[in-house]
C-alpha cells in the first residue's frame, strides 16, 4: 500500500499559479503510475493528468492541456502538479493517487480513477475570478 499525503492548495487569484506537491511513501514506488483527479462541489472526480513514477509519457484532460504539468521528483518520493493560468472552474479539491500498472498498454488507465488502488486526502484550490 501507497500512503499519499499533498501539499500546496490554497487561494489563488484567476489567472495565477499553483503547485501542488504529493509526497508518497510506503512502497518501491518504480512500478507505480501517478495520477491527479479533482473533484468540484456537486460533480464527479474527474482526471487531470498522470504519469508514470519511472518517467516516460505524461497525460492530460483536455481542460489541463497547455495549463499544467505533472512532474515527479525520485529522490524525494515526490509528485508534482504545476498548475498556471488558473481560471475559477479549476475550482475543487485535488486529490494524487497511485496504480500499480506500467507499460503503453495502460495508457488508457491513467484516466480512469477506479484504476487507481491508493489516494491521498485532497487538497483545496479555490480560484477567484
Amino acid at each position: 500500500q501507497v500512503q499519499l499525503v499533498e501539499f500546496g492548495g490554497g487561494l489563488v487569484q484567476a489567472g495565477g499559479s499553483l503547485r501542488l506537491a504529493c509526497a508518497a511513501s510506503g512502497r518501491t514506488f518504480s512500478a507505480y503510475a501517478m495520477g491527479w483527479f479533482r473533484q468540484a462541489p456537486g460533480k464527479e472526480r474527474e482526471f487531470v493528468a498522470g504519469m508514470h513514477w519511472s518517467g516516460g509519457n505524461t497525460y492530460y484532460s483536455d481542460s489541463a492541456k497547455g495549463r499544467f504539468t505533472i512532474s515527479r521528483d525520485t529522490a524525494k518520493n515526490t509528485g508534482f502538479l504545476q498548475m498556471n493560468s488558473l481560471k475559477p472552474e479549476d475550482t475543487a479539491v485535488y486529490y494524487c493517487a497511485a496504480a500499480p500498472f506500467a507499460g503503453p498498454q495502460y495508457s488508457a488507465s491513467y484516466y480512469v480513477d477506479n484504476r487507481y488502488d491508493d489516494w491521498g486526502q485532497g487538497t483545496q484550490v479555490t480560484v477567484s475570478s
